[in-house]
């Protein structure tokens, strides 16, 4: 299968297709802004809990609102969602303007949400910053919300400070 960048029609037409194959929509999102060991092996295990992964990326301005840093995204999210297309445990990717992928998740429903173990599949307070936006929904649907524990020592911050220094 061939990975691109699509928007959100696109997408919408692409999702109709796998569907109609029953195929199980798996739906993570970040910034993704310097793609390290972290980043693989995140996307990979969460490729794993379907058969398509569909990886929701900020836009430049949403990094920004973001506050990652006044330097910060390195890379246009068209450069970033470009690299990720490479990756073959990514099906599809999309850039999202808002700051949360909540209207995303909302249109695209997923079976399955899958974020970093920085975050709490079963928080319930959306005020908390470990809860993961959009998993009242996708658990309301039937559809399940994984966490997949980070990798020890990768992080765009860790790499960013580290050339600082």
């Amino acid at each position: 299968m061939i990975c691109q960048a699509l928007n959100i029609e696109e997408l919408k037409n692409q999702l109709a297709i796998w569907r109609q194959a029953s195929k199980k929509i798996v739906f993570t999102n970040g910034v993704f802004d310097i793609l390290h060991l972290g980043h693989a092996t995140y996307l990979e295990a969460a490729a794993l809990h379907g058969d398509v992964l569909i990886v929701g990326i900020n836009s430049d301005y949403s990094v920004r609102r973001l506050n990652k840093g006044p330097e910060r995204p390195i890379h246009t999210a068209e450069d970033r969602a470009q690299l990720l297309t490479a990756l073959h445990s990514v099906s599809a990717v999309i850039i999202f303007d808002e700051d949360t992928p909540h209207e995303l998740i909302l249109q695209l429903q997923p079976d399955v949400l899958v974020k970093g173990g920085d975050y709490d599949a079963d928080c319930l307070d959306t005020t908390h910053p470990k809860y993961i936006v959009g998993s009242k929904e996708v658990k309301n649907a039937g559809g399940k919300v994984i966490t997949i524990p980070l990798v020890a020592g990768h992080s765009t911050t860790r790499i960013l400070s580290r050339n600082r220094n």
